[in-house]
């Protein structure tokens, strides 16, 4: 008897473990599933332009600003404190060098995949789950148009095409708060600066920053589609979407972006 009541908890632990294992497969299942639909709608007509431009403006435009001011305070904080590093080992003179390895390879794309989470997923899931709570998604349906198609197609084709662009504004921007740190406030020569700087970064450190961007643009928005169409009912559901697409979108982008430095610069 006493053998039996002790393995009842056990037998529960088991029994929950197994649980969470089953619906974490099942959720990749369907992630997996969504994101083929996704593209599968991507490259056959029909196409919907008009979302897909107001998407562009979304996910690109507006972006610019919130973009560009993080990667400014971010390059010159990060040239304050690579100097302030570099000061004990009297190595000040390679602040120009890993402020654009460190811009370039890793802030730039993670800094704007993390600004794309916040800003552009969240907006989209709930876009969509008011959408979804709404009925509007059922009168797509029932107007003959499919709603992956006219919904999360052309946004997730928008974060694919314009957030490279923004990588590449980041990248710039940053590279440039540390050099306008580094002449004012470290007693940089300018010339200097930007020379090293132009010297040291090589074609695979841009080419990855950009491919990042790409990958972190389509998790951006395919989390916030994917949330926002399996959204439950009411506000409390609206809500919920969009809270677990930024986390989903935050740590999915931080997983992706170890994967490809591993696969661009692993030796």
């Amino acid at each position: 008897m006493s053998t039996t009541r002790a393995a009842n908890p056990i037998l529960h632990l088991l029994a929950r473990l197994g649980a969470a294992v089953l619906g974490t497969f099942a959720a990749v299942g369907r992630l997996t599933l969504f994101t083929l639909s996704t593209f599968r709608h991507m490259l056959t007509p029909p196409f919907y332009s008009r979302e897909f431009f107001h998407a562009l403006m979304n996910v690109g435009y507006l972006s610019l600003p919130v973009v560009g001011l993080t990667a400014l305070f971010t390059g010159g904080a990060l040239a304050l404190q690579i100097y302030a590093g570099g000061a004990r080992f009297s190595a000040e003179q390679v602040v120009p060098q890993i402020v654009a390895l460190g811009v370039v390879r890793e802030l730039g794309p993670v800094m704007v995949g993390l600004m794309m989470a916040a800003r552009v997923t969240s907006s989209i899931a709930a876009e969509i789950a008011t959408m979804k709570v709404t009925e509007q998604i059922d009168a797509l349906v029932t107007l003959s148009t499919h709603p992956m198609k006219y919904l999360t197609a052309p946004r997730v084709l928008a974060g694919l095409l314009t957030v490279p662009f923004l990588v590449a504004v980041g990248d710039t921007v940053g590279v440039f708060g540390g050099w306008f740190v580094a002449i004012k406030s470290l007693d940089f020569n300018s010339a200097t600066y930007l020379k090293n700087t132009i010297d040291f970064l090589e074609m695979p450190d841009i080419v990855s920053s950009l491919v990042k961007g790409a990958a972190f643009g389509v998790i951006a928005t395919l989390m916030g589609c994917y949330f926002g169409m399996n959204s439950g009912r009411g506000a409390q559901g609206v809500g919920q979407a969009t809270k677990s697409s930024v986390v989903a979108a935050a740590v999915l982008i931080l997983a992706a972006n170890f994967l490809l430095t591993q696969a661009f610069f692993a030796a």
